[in-house]
């Protein structure tokens, strides 16, 4: 386990709206490319496929930003992403925290499914949702978000240098 410290939940909070703002983009891009390619004349039309093409810019994305260590965002706040040893991410590793990560918000979503509920009410929920999840990391011994420590990943403040062992 490495000595890096981990950066306070509001932090990783404002970094993770941040990242947000930033994914908007990367679905405009990703939402206008694939409309043109499968020549989609209505937003509805061929939805799941846009969902799915969609998932996998996703995942492109973070794995391979998580793999070079940090996405945009992460910069900003001075946050990076290691392995459990302090060791940069593999891109294998990036990809099951990625699929892990799915935590934040799928829950609320497949719950909320069944009953067909208004789109505001599903967003409720689910805000409702990310903020129980991230409260759930104060039940982690470093702090650490759940879906990282399934993982094997962390997140640490790199506006810190690590503090220094105590063992020999």
């Amino acid at each position: 386990m490495s000595d890096w410290s981990t950066p306070s939940l509001g932090r990783r909070m404002a970094c993770w709206f941040y990242e947000g703002m930033l994914l908007f983009g990367v679905v405009f891009i990703a939402a206008y490319l694939f409309g043109t390619l499968s020549q989609t004349k209505h937003a509805l039309h061929n939805r799941h496929g846009l969902q799915a093409f969609l998932f996998l810019v996703f995942a492109i994305y973070f794995t391979w930003f998580w793999s070079k260590g940090q996405t945009l965002a992460m910069k900003t706040w001075h946050i990076q992403l290691l392995d459990k040893a302090g060791a940069p991410v593999s891109q294998p590793r990036a990809l099951l925290r990625y699929v892990l990560s799915w935590v934040w918000l799928l829950p609320p979503m497949l719950v909320t499914a069944p009953f067909q509920l208004p789109a505001a009410e599903v967003a409720v929920l689910v805000l409702g949702w990310v903020v129980v999840w991230a409260l759930l990391s104060r039940f982690q011994t470093r702090g650490q978000y759940w879906h990282d420590v399934w993982a094997g990943t962390q997140l640490v403040d790199v506006s810190k240098s690590p503090t220094p062992s105590t063992q020999p």
